[in-house]
């Protein structure tokens, strides 16, 4: 499994996708050619159901254990693992929304493409980050825009 960055720096465990044939998109075919738009589906299915995987997990053992250590600290520490653990199983819940929607784009034809500028988005940043909706240049324009608006 792949780790990348995502746009706020959180590490993302993308797999790759289940009928990894070797292929590889470049920049010397057509952009978002079938096969393209095939393997960035077969990512983000394969990405999506990686994170299902681990949300059923982390629920099975939500059930099948309780809190039970007689220990305050100890009790102290379990809660604050648990704590973590759903705040991370939320983050990936709408990470989940972000992968339907570059689903959704990929039947509409869209995905690859800016949001802001309609370029295409480099194949680098999609491999890296298959959900991205901007190029890079649009994304850092929007958070310049963003921590402006925020000082303001």
């Amino acid at each position: 499994m792949a780790t990348v960055l995502s746009d706020t720096t959180q590490p993302l465990d993308i797999p790759p996708p289940a009928n990894d044939d070797g292929y590889r998109p470049h920049a010397d075919e057509p952009f978002m050619n079938p096969r393209q738009q095939a393997y960035f589906r077969a990512k983000l299915l394969a990405w999506k159901d990686a994170i299902l995987r681990e949300s059923q997990d982390t629920l099975a053992h939500l059930q099948n254990e309780s809190l039970r250590e007689a220990d305050l600290t100890d009790r102290a520490s379990s809660e604050t693992d648990w704590s973590i653990e759903l705040r991370t199983r939320d983050r990936q819940r709408k990470l989940i929304s972000k992968i339907e929607a570059a689903l959704r784009r990929i039947d509409d034809g869209e995905y690859g493409y800016c949001e802001v500028t309609g370029e295409p988005i480099a194949l680098g940043r999609l491999e890296a980050r298959p959900i991205a909706t901007m190029t890079v240049e649009a994304q850092s324009r929007h958070e310049r825009h963003e921590k402006v608006s925020r000082e303001e």
